[in-house]
């Protein structure tokens, strides 16, 4: 049976089109592979960092790192006016240096206080607050070979400001005699006149000769 030639060139022509399709899908196909080769899909899974409170892992050399804006602007800026950029700090993960709370001070004790002039002494043994008043107490003897008077309306009180102090004298001898033993007292100081002040001082006299200078300094105020 005689093949018509019609037919055999349409089946030649239609086996080439389809090898001609197949080589050009697979030269495609290879082709395409060695441009996308190094190039890989960035890690977006939500469990890199959420809810962990942790860094997530690395980010690989291939994967572009995304700068702000502000960032760039900066640099272009610096790189204008010819000076190095500054280096970009992660401000969100930086904290701020906690400042270290000083030591509490406390005054060192300095009691008893004491002075002596002639025989006589005059001693501060401690200083305490009651109500509105600071008060110091205080204690004299007399060791020299006779008896010495004061006015205690001489009794002079300063603070550290030098600033002159309204003060009253209890329970202490108007003569003291010298017989060496210690009689006891207090002074008292309105604490409204004591402010912003830190230490105060005494200074004691006899009356009437004011030959003895009995004086004391640098009395802790009481708070």
């Amino acid at each position: 049976m005689a093949v018509n030639s019609t037919v055999v060139l349409t089946l030649i022509l239609l086996v080439l089109m389809f090898g001609a399709g197949v080589t050009s899908s697979v030269l495609g196909f290879t082709t395409g592979r060695e441009a996308l080769k190094g190039t890989t899909q960035p890690d977006v899974r939500p469990n890199n960092y959420a809810g962990t409170g942790k860094q997530g892992t690395v980010a690989s050399k291939d994967q572009v790192s995304i700068l702000k804006e502000t960032d760039i602007l900066k640099t272009v800026k610096a790189r204008v006016e010819g000076r190095e950029p500054e280096k970009t700090t992660d401000r969100a993960n930086t904290k701020p240096a906690t400042a270290k709370k000083p030591a509490a001070q406390k005054a060192s004790a300095k009691f008893p206080l004491n002075s002596r002039d002639g025989g006589v002494t005059l001693e501060v043994s401690a200083a305490s607050q009651r109500g509105n008043s600071m008060l110091l107490d205080v204690s004299m003897k007399n060791e020299g070979s006779q008896a010495v008077r004061f006015l205690y309306s001489f009794l002079n009180v300063t603070d550290d400001r030098s600033r002159a102090l309204s003060a009253t004298a209890e329970d202490l001898p108007a003569e003291l005699p010298a017989n060496g033993q210690v009689y006891y007292g207090t002074v008292s100081i309105p604490t409204a006149l004591l402010e912003n002040a830190k230490e105060v001082s005494l200074t004691l006299t006899d009356y009437p000769g004011q030959k003895l200078q009995l004086q004391i300094a640098g009395i802790p105020v009481a708070k």
